[in-house]
């Protein structure tokens, strides 16, 4: 399927014709993939992918929380980020060598590891965080508040939990 000059994709059916699940999901990918895409453009300057972003922002609002330990553990961030341990292993070992995160001794249980951000992290993660801000106002901007709102209504039913899987 291609997209026609409104943004449908070809063959996709009218209101009175919903689309099928199969519509809906290549929209669906089509529409993440160019988000991602377009995000991978923005970081590129700040020399991160998606996922190291997605770290130091995770360890960030970590460090909020009145409740953590200051820091996180390996498998805490893979569990945060949804991703393999190992594959959070490499990602903090990239921010670690840009200077961006330590890792130190749990307090707690000096056999674990604990991963914080330095002040560069954080320097970093807040300019970041600015430039997300804008490149979401941007993407979204072709939406009105009603199909913004919309959007998320059923953004967050398909992202709850499912019924009938």
């Amino acid at each position: 399927m291609s997209p026609t000059p409104d943004g449908k994709l070809k063959g996709m059916a009218s209101r009175k014709n919903p689309a099928s699940p199969g519509d809906l999901s290549e929209l669906f990918h089509r529409s993440f993939r160019l988000l991602r895409h377009s995000w991978s453009q923005r970081l590129a300057p700040f020399e991160l992918t998606p996922h190291q972003f997605r770290a130091l922002h995770t360890l960030t609002r970590n460090a909020a929380d009145p409740h953590s330990a200051g820091g996180m553990r390996l498998k805490d961030v893979a569990e945060r980020l949804r991703i393999a341990a190992r594959s959070a292993t490499e990602v903090i070992d990239h921010l670690e060598a840009k200077g961006l995160v330590a890792r130190g001794a749990d307090p707690v249980d000096r056999r674990a590891t604990l991963v914080t951000l330095t002040d560069a992290g954080r320097e970093l993660t807040e300019q970041v965080r600015t430039a997300h801000r804008a490149h979401t106002e941007d993407y979204f901007s072709r939406l009105d508040a009603a199909e913004r709102a919309e959007l998320a209504r059923i953004l967050g039913k398909l992202s709850g939990p499912a019924e009938h899987q």
